[in-house]
């Protein structure tokens, strides 16, 4: 249940992003939800691996290409979704960071102590 109400919550990030920043556009609710769950699995399966294989890189910037590589995923999933755009690499860095903000805030409502 936990999981379902983090892609619901997921999903409306993506819905408020898609607003707010000028380069990203979702068609609606369910492709909002399908890219929650799109980007649910790629941060699973392969964010890891793109981590393992960029560490040298990551730890040379002081793990700040882990930027880039959250812009990778958002772009992996822009490929996936139909209906979900993206339009460049600042628009996708900015994307990853601000989604990343907004679903902390949100997951911080659903922690029970």
């Amino acid at each position: 249940m936990n999981f379902i109400l983090r892609l619901l919550l997921t999903a409306l990030a993506v819905v408020l992003l898609a607003k707010l920043l000028p380069g990203v556009s979702v068609d609606g609710y369910w492709t909002a939800i399908i890219v929650a769950l799109v980007l649910a699995l790629l941060n699973f399966l392969v964010k890891p691996l793109l981590v393992l294989l960029t560490l040298p890189v990551t730890i040379l910037t002081l793990g700040l290409f882990l930027l880039v590589i959250n812009a990778i995923i958002i772009f992996i999933a822009d490929g996936f979704v139909d209906g979900f755009e993206v339009s460049g690499w600042l628009i996708a860095i900015i994307f990853s960071l601000l989604l990343s903000l907004v679903q902390s805030l949100l997951f911080s409502i659903l922690k029970s102590d």
